[in-house]
């Protein structure tokens, strides 16, 4: 149980740093757009995870935690458009973009194993 509380915190502070990151992001066309974007996918990382928890089969989980690592790796891009665009480079974007990578990957092997386990249950 305690790795998908972990995961759950994880994701839920992941979600609160972007609040905050987007916060600190210039009030100008450029800074709404990035801004608007990245706080979508990277709120519903959390949201979405938490959705995953309660999935009702298997294979109700793995089509939710594709869609949570979809979102993880989406912000990825953002913070990556965010940095290389000299919008915003700083330490905390740049650990946030470490962050966010490491979600995609515990994401997208979470999803591998179930489907592993789904298909040696058939």
């Amino acid at each position: 149980m305690q790795p998908v509380n972990d995961l759950k915190l994880r994701s839920k502070t992941f979600a609160l740093n972007i609040i905050k990151l987007v916060k600190s992001l210039p009030e100008d066309r450029i800074g709404r757009v990035l801004g608007n974007q990245i706080l979508r996918s990277g709120t519903s990382v959390a949201a979405n995870y938490r959705s995953a928890c309660k999935a009702r089969s298997i294979a109700d989980f793995i089509s939710k935690i594709t869609v949570v690592e979809e979102e993880a790796d989406e912000t990825t891009l953002w913070l990556e458009l965010i940095m290389e665009s000299g919008t915003l480079n700083d330490d905390f974007t740049q650990l946030l973009h470490k962050e966010a990578n490491e979600l995609t990957a515990i994401l997208t092997s979470s999803g591998k194993t179930a489907k592993q386990n789904s298909s040696k249950k058939k």
